[in-house]
């Protein structure tokens, strides 16, 4: 399909590319500007593995009644829609080339849309270019919204390209005064004039939002993989043997955290000062700390004997070989960037670092992980880390859309004691005795007794006799007098496999992790199996098998197996012209929003609201499940007054178990406002309590927000008696007014405030505040702010519980902030008519935006444009000391 461009180029002057390989996802598209004998623009689709291709002479215009000639040229490889740079003079082309726009686009087929259906979207793409008429919806930089490229009669490939009158059409704009290139931020002329990209405009970037600077950020985990495996859409980096580190720049200050959140800037004075002189405002960069031995090799050994230097003192002898490699940038110059696409970020992050000799950008390969775990084996590294390229990063979770391939299998487990050495071990230890948390409870797994050299031996040995006890931590087989510890010191341990007993089989001692909390040591987790050509995570492969025929079947959800039922059933009735809405749309709908939906409901107890018979049928709360669950479903126990003792909760913590939850017709998530995981503080869970299970409980007395739940008693007068206020817009205006007068309140205070609707008639606004602070002192918050509102504005606020009192007012209900109340998580389905979800908005949408607009099959469109507005809620604490002082 390509020979045409081929026999028109000579590739090997030419610096345009020749190939390319199709992802995974929705279609691609670009817009280039091409600065030829003649200035013009390059339309591009993508269909069937190459980029149909239209020369736009005018360019595009947002004027429905512009009809814009576009001829058609030969096939462009895939790889053309990045390409940017100078065609040499005597080449087809010759002159300057920048990409102009780009992202995905669909074609439209009577309203509906291929985003989640890639076969679907090139059959109908193919039919449309057959026709003679492409109508097509793109999710750009610049172009957005409905278009149409319509064949002119017996012109053979000239064609008319037209935008649709919808909400992104306006013809009083020229879109081509925006002249910079959307990946250098340069224009054509500057192109040709050989000058380099600027500094980069995060503001540009799909899923970027203006956000306060982070003080901390929980740093994104990978899971295990079984095998390395090669597929596009995925990119390959090694995987060092280092300190995970985030490094956050402001204003040529520099802040080095631990992944445990603790500030580690004094131990590598030696980074500091090419992180110093990075060109930015403010930055936050993840990236791994490494020391390299004489071969240029990570060593943890060399780390180690570093950070010994720095806290002997030491500095003239420390930090030879310590670098920092960068491989993420979640925050830049006003900008979150963690609801961007990996892609997107590390496009960035290529112009936005300066590297030097001690800052360095990792290497990262596309395509064929299985020649980068070679290629990492035969070098002596750990193994490889495979990424999603449209991965959005999650803070705190162990995502699926990061994946760690080792070359040997590794563990963290606990040093529960040691026995007593003989021969020239007879002043240190023979074995260290290991164990892991199931539960609170810890579990022998084996000794170890090789891989400790004479330093480590010392070293061990004086850690532990400091911590040494009478208690037993668990049974163990027969064996030589054992003396028992603390459960304080975490060990880094190879072994070949696990046995029948689960003990380990062949161990030997790597490490100290002294960046490990031993409280969230657990057994290793089972690794993600899968053929090397078919990675785990495929959302598109998910969505397929949620929408092949039946009403019943199986499925498989990041390596795990549950059945589906009733599928067809309707859960939310036809209204108002629309069709019904059954649990098949409610699980595409949770499978399309999960990577968005799962960081807000992770580690947070639930409460279930179920509706077996669909919103107008018996319906009831769950908080607890007596009942047996899925391997892959976590809970937490926790202290129950009402109950008497503990009692489970569930946890959503994976996608499994959010396609479990809508099997069971829960229509909405309630969680919790506070959480059983320490990050991104960086408490260390083991200091509340001890045991995991009653640390857990005591971190749940500290809630992560104060919310301020608001609903209008401002009644449409279509209601029955005694019913509820409904849905109005004179209603929800005055709830907005309210909303911005609290955030009036809250920037004096240097709050900040996150707002949704709350997918019925109201609004929820959340303010992240430290987990200083329990419920009461939460509480005490919530009520001084809402008692200066309702002082200022008597006449529109009520506090009154009473519903006879509240009539004509916004009910401001500060009551909410108490251990165990819930409201519905962002992104959570409601149980209205129109199958609304609680949509987080910008400030400035107040007044335009309006619950109905966000509805089950709208919201992943209006997501694909914004990101997640909520991605750095964790990250934006503040002190409540002014208000609870005042």
């Amino acid at each position: 399909m390509l020979r045409d461009y081929e026999r028109k180029r000579d590739l090997g002057r030419s610096p345009e590319p020749a190939g390319g390989q199709p992802g995974s996802g929705a279609l691609l598209f670009a817009v280039q500007k091409h600065a030829a004998r003649r200035l013009h623009y390059d339309l591009r689709l993508e269909v069937d593995g190459v980029l149909k291709s239209w020369a736009v002479p005018a360019g595009p215009s947002l004027d429905p009644g512009a009809k814009r000639l576009a001829v058609m040229v030969e096939d462009h490889p895939l790889d053309y829609a990045s390409f940017e740079g100078v065609i040499p003079e005597g080449q087809y082309g010759a002159g300057g080339v920048i990409v102009w726009d780009r992202g995905d686009y669909s074609p439209e087929a009577d309203g509906a849309l291929f985003f989640d259906d890639r076969a679907g979207a090139e059959a109908q793409a193919r039919r449309g270019l057959e026709r003679g008429k492409l109508s097509f919806y793109l999710r750009g930089g610049k172009l957005k919204g409905s278009w149409a490229l319509v064949r002119m009669r017996q012109a053979g490939d000239n064609w008319l390209l037209i935008k649709h009158a919808d909400a992104y059409a306006d013809p009083a704009k020229d879109i081509l005064q925006e002249a910079r290139s959307v990946i250098s931020g340069l224009t054509v002329e500057e192109i040709k004039a050989g000058k380099r990209p600027g500094p980069p405009r995060p503001q540009e970037i799909p899923g970027a939002r203006p956000a306060p600077f982070p003080e901390a950020v929980a740093p994104m985990l990978a899971s295990l993989a079984e095998a390395p495996f090669t597929d596009p859409a995925w990119l390959f980096e090694p995987k060092l043997d280092g300190y995970r580190t985030l490094a956050f720049v402001r204003q040529g200050r520099v802040t080095l955290k631990s992944r445990r959140g603790l500030d580690v800037t004094a131990e590598y004075p030696y980074l500091l000062p090419g992180l110093e002189k990075q060109p930015v405002e403010t930055a936050a960069f993840d990236g791994e700390i490494v020391a390299l031995d004489d071969k240029g090799r990570p060593s943890f050994q060399g780390l180690q004997q570093h950070l010994k230097l720095i806290r002997e003192k030491s500095r003239s002898e420390a930090g030879a070989h310590v670098l920092y490699y960068v491989f993420d940038i979640l925050y830049l110059d006003g900008y979150d960037l963690r609801g961007a696409a990996l892609s997107e970020r590390q496009a960035v992050l290529r112009r936005a670092l300066a590297p030097d000799n001690r800052v360095r950008l990792i290497d990262s390969f596309e395509g064929d992980g299985a020649a980068v775990y070679r290629a990492a084996v035969a070098n002596g590294l750990e193994g490889i880390i495979a990424k999603r390229k449209d991965s959005v990063y999650e803070p705190g979770r162990r995502s699926r859309s990061w994946l760690k391939i080792k070359a040997v299998q590794t563990g963290e487990f606990i040093i529960a004691g040691y026995t007593q050495g003989g021969g020239a071990r007879a002043g240190a230890f023979g074995s260290l005795l290991l164990g892991y948390y199931d539960g609170d409870r810890l579990v022998y797994s084996g000794n170890v007794g090789t891989g400790f050299d004479e330093a480590t031996l010392a070293d061990l040995k004086a850690r532990m006799d400091r911590l040494r006890t009478e208690r037993p931590a668990f049974e163990i087989p027969p064996m030589p007098p054992v003396t028992w510890l603390r459960p304080e010191l975490v060990a880094e341990v190879k072994f070949a496999e696990w046995t029948q007993e689960g003990y380990l089989r062949a161990p030997v001692f790597l490490r100290l992790r002294e960046d490990k909390a031993p409280a969230e040591v657990r057994r290793n987790e089972a690794p993600i199996a899968g053929e090397s050509t078919s990675p785990p995570g495929d959302r598109q492969g998910l969505l397929e098998q949620l929408q092949r025929p039946g009403d019943s079947f199986g499925v498989e959800v990041d390596g795990s197996r549950f059945g589906l039922t009733n599928l067809d059933k309707a859960l939310w009735p036809a209204a108002a012209g629309s069709r019904a809405l059954t649990k098949r749309d409610l699980l595409l709908y949770l499978a399309r929003v999960s990577a968005l939906l799962l960081p807000h409901l992770r580690d947070r107890p639930l409460t279930l609201t179920r509706y077996p018979h669909g919103i107008h049928g018996e319906h009831f709360y769950q908080k607890h499940y007596s009942d047996p669950l899925p391997d892959f479903v976590e809970r937490v126990s926790l202290s129950s007054e009402h109950a008497g003792g503990f009692q489970d909760y569930i946890m959503c913590n994976n996608l499994p178990t959010l396609l479990w939850l809508g099997q069971l017709a829960d229509l909405e998530l309630h969680t919790w406002f506070s959480r059983v995981s320490a990050a991104p503080e960086g408490f260390a869970l083991d200091s509340f309590g001890p045991s995991p299970k009653e640390a857990a409980d005591r971190l749940l007395d500290y809630p992560d927000f104060i919310v301020f739940d608001m609903d209008p008693y401002i009644y449409s007068g279509r209601e029955k008696g005694g019913a509820e206020p409904e849905l109005n817009r004179r209603a929800f205006l005055k709830v907005c007014e309210i909303a911005l007068r609290l955030k009036e309140v809250l920037d004096s205070l240097s709050l900040a405030g996150f707002i949704k609707t709350s997918g019925k008639t109201g609004l929820h606004i959340f303010v992240p505040v430290r987990r200083e602070y329990d419920y009461a002192a939460v509480r005490s918050a919530a009520g001084a702010v809402s008692g200066y509102l309702l002082r200022r504005y008597p006449a529109d606020i009520t506090t009154e519980w009473s519903v006879d009192k509240r009539a004509g007012k916004i009910f401001l209900d500060f009551n909410q902030n108490v251990r165990g109340k819930t409201l519905a998580a962002a992104y959570s389905p409601r149980p209205t008519p129109e199958a609304t979800v609680s949509m987080p908005l910008r400030w400035e949408e107040l007044g335009k935006a309006y619950p109905t607009d966000f509805t089950i099959l709208t919201a992943p469109a209006r997501l694909a444009r914004t990101g997640d507005l909520w991605a750095g809620i964790l990250d934006a604490k503040h002190d409540l000391k002014r208000i609870l002082q005042g």
